[in-house]
């Protein structure tokens, strides 16, 4: 008898198994002009945000439950990683459903990333976004989180000529195809931003189900009417929604772009979704932008979380898919105001600052900077200000050693973790800061170059030699020096010579501004070790020549044998111009006889 019902046991196991794979199924139906979309047969409507925190796997379990909180049913990823799996099945088990998203490189450094890839001949490049298109759906086509793919984001957006839209419209025609052949049960999305992939997907991209829009602000309105005046009869999903983002700002002062005030930012996220979204007749829903947290020039204007704390979008999200209202308010900043003259570099400055909080809490108030030139990363940048006072008799700042307009901002945190933030700007003069070559990114020492695999400052793209044989592995486990992991560089041949550097954009040698001021540090160095003994190798920092527009501002190395064992080896860099180091890591090694690993771990500058 108990043989008996082992069997049945499982044999229900297996039917529930089979039976949640299957109902896992996202469909669309078109009702007279209406287009609905369809979870297990069920009507289904996005309301959604865009997630950050897919590298926090840890704090999954937090996440999902505080997105139940806000009424979130859907999130959107741009890509997947190592971490995938695990977030489905957390997602899953919070009845949340993703838009899986699969990467497509972008043409040129733009809007979106620095990136710089040739759609017209890069035929390796593409035959690699394919297969890893391929790879991604075979891999997670089965799993019941999944809602739909999102395939790219604003390439239209980040290339420059119509013979790359063109080539990079095929490609995408050749994936969505073979996407619907691997898999019957999701529909297919392309994104970019507003319609610039309109007339490019209905041209060269019948195979897309559902185009996935980036629109910001009231321009979101004006979606449904775009697509029915080109004759488009598809559903939409606004893929990225939230306030008017910098770029269609008109506004100005100091010639920096007035932002948004924090009710401005709740506003246009609750009467948004109500007014320009949800009753659209063939939008599908939203993701808003962006559930995620961060301390730089974007985290004010659409995060959720700045430094942790809540942001009004947080409780905007909340009451555009609930109704209800914050639990606790955010304080509002109702005035800052600066000197409207020119000031030098390290003068005091006074505030005149009104700030008024609900629940009349105790406030913490501090004062940042950011600069809207330069470099990509210079430009996201959120810097510390000096500054002394207090709310009952005010503040003075301390302006810092730059030249030319800068974005001021006060931060007012209460005790219930929200935080309330303004801006406005000014005009700062220095003359050495007016004389700098390279406007990069400024850092604190110590500055790792590598330290962990989590958020590194420059990206391993600079393959020379013979670069068919090199793997790199920043998330190396195996043997590790000190914390979580170390990097692998793997080199499977034989024999030739073979380098790898770590750089800032990726993919670039020197075309575009990159890098960063490493001012005042002394000391360069890492460990390292080899899987074989006296493996010799040339390890340092800097590469870009400078018959390059943007070169490394200085080149250091150190040839060393390496062992099997962990060494730390050091250089010295007091006397070097480190005003631009965009080639953070370089290493170079030969191979003679057998293939060889190499191990490096806690790369800093210090």
């Amino acid at each position: 008898m108990r043989k008996k019902q082992n069997y049945l046991t499982i044999i229900a196991l297996f039917l529930c198994f089979i039976n949640a794979h299957i109902n896992a199924q996202t469909t669309l139906i078109k009702n007279n002009n209406s287009w609905d979309l369809l979870v297990d047969g069920k009507p289904y409507e996005i309301k959604g945000v865009t997630f950050g925190y897919d590298k926090e796997v840890e704090n999954y379990q937090s996440y999902f439950k505080d997105l139940k909180f806000l009424g979130v049913n859907s999130i959107r990823l741009w890509a997947t990683n190592d971490n995938t799996q695990e977030l489905l099945d957390v997602a899953h088990s919070f009845d949340i459903k993703v838009m899986v998203g699969i990467w497509m490189r972008h043409g040129r450094p733009g809007m979106e990333d620095d990136d710089s890839f040739n759609y017209l001949e890069d035929q390796k490049g593409m035959e690699d976004m394919y297969y890893n298109a391929i790879k991604i759906v075979e891999k997670y086509k089965n799993h019941p989180a999944v809602l739909t793919w999102g395939i790219g984001n604003e390439v239209y957006l980040n290339i420059a000529t119509d013979a790359e839209k063109e080539a990079y419209s095929k490609l995408l025609e050749k994936i969505c195809r073979v996407i619907k052949k691997t898999d019957s049960n999701h529909p297919i999305t392309s994104v970019d931003a507003w319609t610039f992939g309109l007339d490019w997907w209905q041209k060269f991209v019948p195979s897309i189900d559902i185009y996935g829009l980036n629109s910001y602000g009231a321009s979101a309105n004006f979606l449904s009417e775009e697509l029915k005046e080109r004759g488009i009869d598809k559903p939409y999903i606004v893929t990225e929604f939230g306030v008017t983002g910098e770029w269609d700002i008109q506004a100005e002062k100091n010639g920096i772009k007035i932002e948004p005030t924090d009710k401005e930012k709740y506003d246009a996220i609750v009467i948004g979704y109500h007014d320009w979204i949800k009753n659209k007749p063939n939008s599908l829903g939203v993701y808003i932008f962006h559930y995620a947290s961060a301390h730089n020039f974007g985290s004010p204007w659409f995060l959720t979380h700045h430094k942790g704390m809540l942001r009004p979008q947080y409780w905007a999200i909340r009451e555009a898919y609930t109704g209800q209202k914050p639990i606790n308010h955010i304080p509002e900043i109702k005035k800052i105001q600066l000197p409207d003259t020119e000031v030098k570099s390290e003068t005091w400055v006074p505030v005149t600052l009104e700030v008024f909080d609900v629940e009349n809490e105790n406030l913490d108030v501090s004062f940042y900077y950011n600069q809207r030139t330069g470099s990509r990363k210079r430009r996201d940048q959120i810097n510390k200000l000096n500054f002394r006072g207090n709310l009952m008799s005010g503040f003075e700042i301390q302006m810092p050693i730059e030249s030319g307009a800068i974005k001021i901002y006060v931060n007012a945190k209460d005790t219930f973790n929200n935080i309330g933030i303004a801006s406005t700007s000014i005009m700062v003069s220095d003359e050495n800061a007016k004389n700098k070559k390279y406007l990069v990114a400024k850092t604190e020492l110590p500055f790792y170059v590598y330290k962990d695999s989590n958020d590194l400052p420059y990206n391993p793209t600079g393959y020379m030699g013979n670069y068919k044989s090199i793997t790199v592995d920043l998330n190396n486990q195996e043997d590790v020096h000190s914390g979580k992991s170390s990097i692998k560089i793997s080199y499977d041949a034989d024999h030739n010579w073979y380098g790898v550097a770590f750089v800032d954009p990726p993919n670039d040698w020197g075309e575009n501004l990159g890098g960063y001021e490493i001012a005042g540090a002394k000391e360069f160095s890492f460990w390292a070790k080899a899987n074989k003994k006296n493996v010799v190798a040339t390890i340092g920092f800097g590469l870009i020549e400078k018959d390059k527009p943007f070169p490394d501002s200085s080149k250091k190395s150190i040839e060393v044998k390496l062992s099997t064992k962990w060494k730390k080896y050091r250089i010295n860099v007091q006397k070097l111009d480190l005003s631009c180091i965009r080639s953070g890591l370089v290493l170079f090694s030969s191979a003679y006889g057998s293939p060889q690993d190499i191990y490096l771990d806690t790369v800093v500058f210090e």
